[in-house]
């Protein structure tokens, strides 16, 4: 496992709580709120990439951890497609698309890397 003492250290998890939040603010606002559909599963998505991350890091082995940042990473993109759905719609402007994307593009990234490391691939 990690040197890594608690879930909340992993960089990971701080960037996907604060996007979450974000997440939260914009679907909260009015006309993205009636869309419930929308709504719910954006909130759905970021939230499973927040708790598969701590949920694997509880687990007892690094190939739990593993697929439960795998499982993470894909929320990711689902939050992403997401993103592009709330633009199209005009539920958020580009500015905050952009933000947004690019907070969870990095997420996703730091989730890549953990993965290798966990693998043993430190190439």
């Amino acid at each position: 496992m990690t040197g890594i003492q608690r879930f909340e250290d992993i960089e990971a998890w701080k960037g996907t709580r604060t996007l979450t939040k974000k997440i939260y603010e914009i679907t909260g606002r009015p006309r993205f709120s009636r869309d419930f559909a929308l709504r719910d599963q954006m909130r759905r998505a970021a939230v499973s990439v927040v708790s598969n991350i701590a949920e694997g890091f509880s687990r007892q082995t690094d190939q739990e951890f593993v697929q439960f940042l795998y499982i993470a990473k894909g929320s990711m993109s689902e939050v992403q497609s997401q993103l592009y759905v709330g633009l199209d719609l005009g539920y958020l402007d580009e500015s905050e698309f952009s933000q947004c994307y690019a907070a969870a593009d990095q997420v996703a990234r730091l989730i890549s890397g953990f993965i290798k490391y966990l693998k043993g691939d430190h190439s």
